[in-house]
């Protein structure tokens, strides 16, 4: 058995191991018991996306909790950082997001947050994994009497629609604005809609019919073709795209063309900068950033950081160095000033305040950053030894840094939920980059591909 927690909690197939039923309910009481309080009992929100194994994970989890002492407080189906809101909002001990974000419906995970709304730190996973490893949790149960008990939540759609709104003080129905939405048919489905035709904006929603299979599918952040094509068809002034789980945003201008996580990160920390609001004029990214970005932190006079990739390293970065606005060119973006971790609605209606304040169309803004020319490929891997011990690996590396000099760059990873390594380039021409990508995919698959 190897490590449960990767970089967004654990995550794998449903109704396997990891992410099997028996997994829920001891992670259930793990929590509960790490957290155990003196002067109440442990009190613990679930929420979770739309895939069909959320019920599964949803009651055993509801049973571990309340075996080890706690109360669950079942919220249904909420976007990720609506959880986490929820769960600051209520005062609970912790947040269970049940969701494995863009992935397809056959996986699904679990993450935590703390009381605070935060993700769980490293070495609090490490604490819970630990306990769930030892295996003496059926030890630690307490006598009957001492049992808790699930209740089911209804009001927190409405709580966590007028946080948003908050966030947003403009009434959109002056503006006239069109916004094309697609949900991914996932977490954001009623919530996203709602709270934009509650903002006054004429809507378009897409992809907001979840069977519990089609999350994800051809749909939402990853797959904009549908949403590209409706912007245009219907003339609206810009499309919105989230992912399963509702925290990354991806969005398309008025000439259906997509705008990347990083283009809209710099469009927003402009806004921010014009305002006085950039704290310490720092915007925080990460190493998968595009090199256009780095260049246009330095044309607007950005403190620019590249953290880990992974949005709690961002965070973490975030709060060490002073920053207010972070994100990852997936559309992970956190904005401290609202919220305590990333959220897609939130990001949605911060980019729309700059189109409003600026009086400019979405192509325009765009146009703040040169996007580079950029190849990412993922190569099913069999094990994840480190890239310096794959000769031919760091061979085909050298040889394409050499070739390209200052005019690109060269990043590979693995994935920290997934068995795949991340070979990304970025060069001075669409050709030449996808070459120099092919080539280093090439060297992984005959070193460790499946």
């Amino acid at each position: 058995m190897g490590k449960l927690f990767g970089t967004d909690g654990i995550r794998g197939e449903a109704n396997r191991y990891p992410m099997d039923a028996m997994m829920a309910f001891t992670v259930g009481q793990a929590v509960t018991h790490t957290l155990k309080k003196e002067n109440h009992r442990t009190r613990i929100i679930i929420g979770k996306d739309t895939r069909i194994s959320g019920y599964m994970l949803e009651s055993a989890l509801e049973s571990g909790i309340t075996s080890m002492g706690g109360n669950p407080y079942l919220v249904g189906v909420l976007p990720t950082p609506g959880i986490a809101f929820i769960t600051e909002c209520m005062r609970a001990d912790a947040g269970i997001v049940i969701s494995a974000s863009h992935n397809p419906y056959q996986d699904n995970g679990i993450k935590l947050f703390s009381g605070t709304g935060y993700k769980l730190s490293d070495e609090q996973e490490e604490v819970i994994e630990k306990l769930i490893m030892e295996g003496n949790l059926p030890d630690m149960v307490p006598p009957a009497h001492d049992m808790g008990q699930a209740f089911r939540i209804d009001d927190v759609h409405g709580r966590y629609i007028v946080f948003l709104k908050n966030t947003f003080p403009r009434d959109l129905s002056m503006e006239g604005m069109k916004i094309v939405i697609d949900a991914s048919n996932g977490a954001t489905y009623k919530v996203a809609p709602e709270m934009f035709f509650e903002l006054g904006a004429k809507l378009d929603v897409i992809h907001n019919t979840p069977d519990g299979l089609n999350i994800n599918e051809n749909c939402g952040s990853q797959h904009t073709v549908d949403l590209r094509k409706r912007v245009v068809e219907n003339g609206a002034a810009v499309g919105i795209a989230f992912d399963g789980d509702g925290d990354r945003l991806i969005a398309v201008d008025e000439k259906g063309n997509e705008i990347s996580g990083d283009q809209i990160l710099l469009i927003c920390a402009k806004m921010l900068k014009d305002q006085n609001m950039l704290q310490n004029d720092l915007v925080v990214s990460t190493i998968m950033s595009n090199l256009g970005f780095v260049v246009a932190c330095k044309k607007y006079g950005f403190t620019h950081h590249a953290a880990q990739v992974g949005d709690r390293y961002v965070l973490e970065d975030m709060q060490r160095l002073g920053g207010v606005i972070g994100g990852e060119d997936s559309g992970h973006m956190i904005f401290l000033d609202h919220h305590t971790t990333g959220d897609g609605i939130l990001t949605a209606l911060q980019l729309i305040a700059a189109m409003v304040r600026s009086g400019k169309p979405l192509s325009e803004l765009a146009k703040l950053m040169d996007v580079f020319p950029q190849e990412l490929i993922n190569i099913e891997v069999s094990s994840k030894p480190d890239i310096a011990t794959l000769p031919s690996v760091t061979e085909a590396i050298r040889q394409v840094e050499e070739e390209l000099g200052e005019e690109g760059r060269v990043l590979v990873r693995y994935s920290g939920t997934q068995n795949i390594c991340r070979v990304m380039v970025e060069g001075p021409t669409d050709e030449k980059t996808r070459r120099s990508c092919e080539q280093i995919a090439e060297a992984v698959k005959e070193s460790i591909g499946q």
